[in-house]
């Protein structure tokens, strides 16, 4: 089961999924960033692959680079911004894994849902 979506700020490919786990390759194009978010019902583990970007879990940022990784626990706020070249990573998702268990605060790309964060 592979599936490939393109999004505002790159594209990811789903790799595999089950009841509580899911796995992604994403790609986030140079200088873009996701949305300043959080997930009510899932965990997810970063591993960088190329690119350099800066992630901000709660109030700390810092830059990540190949090879590093980043643990994001449920409920906590992130982000995640490509540097030049833009940033390719894997992402495990553990927990009930539905695209839906985004909530926005911030977006560049005008996807927040006003239900969400009232």
């Amino acid at each position: 089961m592979r599936k490939f979506e393109f999004k505002p700020w790159g594209w990811y490919l789903t790799i595999e999924e089950n009841t509580d786990f899911k796995v992604k390759r994403i790609f986030l194009k140079p200088n873009q960033r996701f949305s300043l978010q959080y997930h009510k019902n899932r965990e997810e583990h970063w591993t960088i692959l190329e690119g350099i970007g800066t992630i901000t879990q709660g109030d700390v940022e810092s830059i990540i680079r190949p090879g590093e990784y980043a643990y994001i626990k449920k409920g906590e706020v992130h982000r995640l911004k490509a540097g030049e070249d833009g940033i390719d990573f894997i992402e495990v998702q553990r927990g009930i894994c539905k695209e839906k268990d985004i909530v926005r605060l911030e977006d560049d790309y005008g996807r927040i849902d006003k239900k969400q964060t009232s």
